[in-house]
């Protein structure tokens, strides 16, 4: 008998560009765009293989799905699972290790480079009239910043941190990186490992790129801020919960650093009542630099592998 899969919110992986077709070879498949947590059991209690992104599935879900035999997650970080309690069932975690380094590193270079330019001020100063109003060949509303020569301090150096790494030390920049497992150090040159503390006093941008864990949520706090640059920049692509906030907020509104760029944020969708809706100088994406199609294509057919390998007795890219 085919397994039954149920997708628990699967609009985000496959807006319609990215079908569903390989997973769809392996089972009864069911697609829902979006579910609570409170939907779960309604929607998967007969389920084999449950796929989720950010739908949360606790022990209290867990426990009522009797005929669960897999999950594999839609993302690389698996937090949304209790990965203990599936494994006291039996019930393997698979997640999708590699897929959106390209991605990623891509968007992070992008918030650089708007910070630097401008870009889309500019763009519209110009139809706006100001430039036509100007006198001069040419103007600029912001400073226009060049990178070569700047530092970019990279907090977590796996797949992501070292791909930013290396399109920063292309762009002429000296690299600093702090992880807790140093692996082998680039070949190119400018390289330094740091403590987190020394790696923000002497950045001139700051990418964060590690897992959340307990011992870093909101690592980003007052007191390491304090130690910034006041020409600093802050990006974060990876978490929301590794940065306390308030703390940030009240940083950019006193001019402690220059600027902020957050992809993440600790509760998405975003809330109105975030500090970081009215920070100075603070730039919000909706959590899309994973998002790019060569990167959720890359994404979908790992889903599919990993399925398939289950199917066979032999699990892979299992994080419990």
């Amino acid at each position: 008998m085919a397994n039954k899969i149920v997708v628990l919110d699967g609009h985000t992986l496959n807006p319609g560009d990215n079908p569903w077709d390989e997973v769809g070879k392996l089972g009864d498949l069911t697609v829902h765009d979006i579910l609570t947590v409170d939907q779960v059991v309604e929607h998967a209690k007969d389920a084999d293989v449950v796929l989720t992104n950010k739908t949360p599935m606790p022990a209290e879900v867990l426990e009522q799905l009797p005929n669960l035999k897999f999950i594999s997650v839609l993302a690389t970080g698996y937090n949304v699972v209790d990965v203990d309690t599936a494994r006291s069932r039996d019930i393997p975690v698979s997640n999708v290790p590699i897929y959106g380094t390209d991605s990623v590193a891509q968007f992070v270079v992008a918030l650089m480079l708007q910070q630097c330019h401008n870009v889309g001020l500019h763009q519209q100063a110009v139809k706006d009239g100001d430039w036509a109003k100007a006198g001069e060949f040419c103007f600029w509303h912001t400073p226009l910043v060049e990178l070569a020569g700047k530092t970019m301090g990279i907090v977590g150096f796996g797949r992501i941190g070292r791909r930013v790494g290396e399109l920063a030390n292309a762009l002429g920049m000296k690299i600093l990186a702090y992880d807790v497992y140093h692996g082998d150090v680039p070949e190119y040159d400018g390289f330094a490992w740091k403590e987190v503390r020394e790696l923000f006093a002497e950045s001139d941008f700051v990418s964060l790129h590690a897992p959340q864990t307990a011992d870093n949520t909101e690592m980003v706090n007052k007191d390491l801020i304090s130690v910034m640059k006041p020409s600093a920049f802050l990006i974060n692509t990876a978490r929301g919960g590794l940065v306390h906030e308030a703390d940030l907020a009240e940083a950019l509104n006193n001019g402690e650093i220059l600027g902020a760029a957050v992809d993440v944020v600790s509760k998405e969708p975003i809330e109105e009542s975030n500090p970081l809706f009215s920070a100075k100088n603070c730039s919000i994406t909706p959590h899309i630099a994973w998002a790019a199609l060569a990167a959720r294509m890359r994404l979908m057919q790992t889903t599919a592998d990993n399925i398939a390998a289950f199917d066979t007795g032999s699990p892979i890219n299992v994080v419990n």
